[in-house]
């Protein structure tokens, strides 16, 4: 910490420091310049040996940052969902650096002019992250940050303070500062972080948050990316095994507690299927949690804000008609509990009115709506905002195509919810009100990377040959009757 530090504590001494780390980290990234695949590997591999060493650590702080968050959930979710994209980048990197040799326009390349692409980092890449993920929605934009030879700066959530301590702690003891620093604290912080001068900066969050995050990046014309959030639906065709759709859609809700930007928020189903799968939805979760609150497998709500807005949500879709199903197999007490564990809510008769269809509800609240048919289904759907996944349950390939075609969303998932974030080689973002832009492996590399156009003019004088060179004349006119051909 710079001697201009001293004495400053809290939020006080990170806005202090805020400027002057960048300050720092730009310094070294133009020192460095060209930065090899060494270092970038270097760092791929710091990153792994890290989450290795200090994975249980890791989560521990997230259960006690939840309440209660399981820890083989935390290993498998956020430690080796990190570690595998590492691994990626490090088996890929080579190829995803190459130049990229591109077409340059007849004659021109018999004449000897040549184009190519050079990706180059970019510079210092600012992180938001957020809370329901704070380790794997933290390592997996690193991991592009650095495999494109960047240097990084991670604002954590004020959510998950333990969490943010133990990467305060570990990140020191594998990187230099003027590499990776971490910074914890309120909204003030998150504000005076935003407005730094990032070479790019990408967000996690709500999308209330994402509009002032772009807000206070525009000032500096900072490139952003938005990985937002949204209503994800889920489509279940005449077609689907209602079964396994319903086993399916009950591990994604379920996950985290359904506090996961991906899970699926509202299932539309044919009118006379829409009793079975409330059913095996139900059956489904008490296989999976045959207990709830004494259940080391069951993640808690984060907090008792959070706890209270989903039961604002189920009281207001009671006064407004909905049935709310509880979803309780060990019939316990959890009004006598004093923990933010709940169990899954099924609302039935849902209504646009309903605030629970109008918010991304993050939490393990579900609404089932019944639909006449798919073609009801996907008007539906694009009467609202473009959501960042969509889920179709069906084995009839002709309606499958019709809603790959007739809806846009960030990724799609068929025949499961939420796996096509998992696939290294697919770009994950949002579109729209549930985000820009999109990361994970090579498209991760490119959105961190700058892509440089690169010409190579021949010996020859081409401004003569193509009639550029004035004065004007017969070549000039040639010319342009050629290409107004």
């Amino acid at each position: 910490m710079a001697d201009t530090d001293a004495g400053l504590t809290g939020d006080a001494g990170t806005l202090q420091r805020l400027s002057t780390v960048c300050a720092r980290q730009r310094a070294a990234f133009n020192r460095e310049l060209p930065v090899g695949a060494d270092a970038r590997r270097d760092r791929l591999k710091r990153c792994i040996a890290m989450l290795v060493e200090h994975g249980s650590a890791f989560a521990r702080a997230m259960s006690e940052d939840f309440g209660h968050r399981s820890q083989d959930q935390s290993m498998l979710t956020d430690i080796a969902a990190s570690i595998s994209p590492a691994r990626n980048a490090l088996k890929n990197l080579g190829k995803w650096m190459r130049p990229e040799r591109r077409r340059v326009q007849f004659p021109l390349g018999l004449l000897g002019a040549s184009a190519r692409v050079d990706y180059q980092p970019k510079g210092v890449v600012g992180v938001i992250s957020p809370w329901n993920f704070p380790v794997q929605l933290t390592m997996g934009p690193l991991i592009g940050i650095f495999a494109a030879g960047n240097r990084a700066m991670v604002k954590t959530s004020e959510f998950t303070p333990a969490t943010a301590a133990v990467f305060e702690h570990v990140v020191p003891q594998f990187f230099t500062e003027d590499e990776l620093a971490f910074f914890s604290g309120g909204p003030e912080v998150g504000q005076a972080f935003a407005k730094l001068k990032f070479d790019h900066l990408i967000f996690t969050g709500a999308a209330g948050v994402g509009r002032h995050i772009l807000h206070a990046a525009a000032d500096n014309l900072t490139p952003v990316t938005l990985e937002l959030g949204g209503k994800s639906p889920v489509i279940v065709g005449k077609s689907a095994d209602i079964k396994q759709a319903a086993e399916r859609i009950a591990l994604g809700k379920m996950l985290n507690a359904g506090q996961v930007c991906l899970a699926p928020d509202y299932v539309l189903v044919a009118k006379d299927c829409e009793e079975e799968m409330v059913r095996e939805i139900t059956r489904a979760v008490s296989v999976m949690y045959p207990t709830l609150l004494t259940n080391d497998d069951y993640t808690s709500v984060v907090n008792s804000r959070h706890r209270d807005r989903l039961r604002g949500y189920l009281g207001d879709a009671r006064a407004k008609g909905g049935e709310v199903v509880e979803v309780n197999p060990g019939n316990e007490d959890f009004a006598a509990s004093n923990g933010n564990k709940m169990p899954l809510y099924i609302i039935r008769n849902p209504t646009d009115d309903m605030k629970v269809m109008q918010d991304e509800i993050f939490g393990p609240v579900l609404p089932i709506k019944g639909v006449a048919n798919t073609e009801e289904a996907i008007d539906y759907i694009n009467a609202h905002d473009r959501p960042l996944g969509l889920y179709y349950f069906g084995r009839d390939s002709a309606e499958e195509t019709r809603v790959l075609e007739r809806t846009i969303s960030g990724g799609v998932t068929v025949n499961d919810v939420i796996f096509h974030v998992s696939m290294e080689d697919l770009p994950f973002g949002g579109i729209g009100p549930s985000g820009m832009g999109s990361y994970h492996g090579k498209d991760g590399f490119k959105t961190f990377s700058h892509a440089k156009s690169i010409y190579r003019q021949p010996k020859i004088d081409v401004a003569k040959l193509a009639g550029l060179k004035p004065p004007y004349g017969a070549v000039t006119r040639k010319s342009v009757a050629r290409e107004m051909r």
